[in-house]
């Protein structure tokens, strides 16, 4: 078994209170880094709690990993910026930045509202700008950027114009961002989740994913610790010369 040691780093996740964010972070949490949960403050409070309930269970680990939740808009550049300077304030800068922060709308092109559209794109995609335009700006030299995009962003998906546009948008962004980077041997990489066990599978109707199913070679959905040992893989020192990738975590599927 690979483990990875991330002892004095500063770890960013974004959209970090539950899902494939959540498994990124505990796996993060759990080799040592200083781990900043990010969360958006929604109007209920779910993802508020969800982060605290999160870093308590981290916190309780045997090795007690230090966990700052923080809240902030990623389609918000102020709230952005102000979420870096926080974190440069008080753990003196970031080494690595994780872009997770996400939802999904899907509709037929014919039938998305224009609110439809403009939410996904402003999230996955405005906000992956925000996060690395602000993040890299606070970023120890040698740092990593890790951004999930998706296998929608790679083959595209009926009812997904909005979200496969926003994830192909990404890995765009990922392999300018790499070579914009590569002087100060920041990496920037992303990878390409398939059909992964989240809570936001349930806005995926059941005969659809039934027919996704059928199409992964091995024959399961992924977990969101499949997600975590690429990332982890990406943000570790093993990898500084893998930059302007996407990795695709798909099960086969592409």
């Amino acid at each position: 078994m690979i483990t990875y040691s991330f002892p004095g780093k500063v770890i960013l996740v974004t959209g970090s209170s539950r899902g494939i964010g959540a498994g990124v972070l505990s796996a993060f949490a759990r080799a040592g880094a200083t781990c900043v949960l990010h969360y958006w403050a929604d109007p209920d409070g779910a993802n508020q709690k969800d982060a605290e309930a999160l870093a308590a269970e981290l916190r309780g680990l045997d090795s007690k990993p230090a966990v700052h939740p923080f809240p902030a808009d990623v389609r918000d550049a102020a709230q952005v910026e102000a979420l870096m300077a926080h974190v440069k304030g008080q753990f003196g800068g970031l080494d690595v930045l994780v872009n997770n922060a996400g939802i999904i709308k899907d509709r037929t092109l014919k039938k998305m509202t224009l609110d439809e559209w403009h939410a996904v794109i402003q999230t996955n995609l405005d906000g992956v700008f925000h996060c690395c335009k602000y993040g890299t700006e606070i970023m120890r030299d040698g740092g990593r950027v890790v951004s999930v995009a998706s296998v929608a962003g790679l083959v595209g998906f009926h009812g997904q114009t909005n979200y496969a546009a926003a994830k192909a948008g990404v890995i765009g962004l990922t392999r300018v961002l790499a070579k914009e980077l590569a002087r100060r041997q920041i990496t920037a990489n992303a990878v390409a989740p398939g059909v992964i066990q989240t809570p936001m599978l349930g806005e995926i109707k059941p005969e659809v994913m039934a027919e996704y199913l059928k199409q992964i070679p091995v024959g399961r959905l992924g977990k969101p610790d499949d997600i975590a040992n690429a990332v982890l893989f990406l943000a570790s020192e093993e990898s500084g010369y893998i930059t302007g990738q996407v990795l695709p975590v798909t099960g086969g599927w592409v």
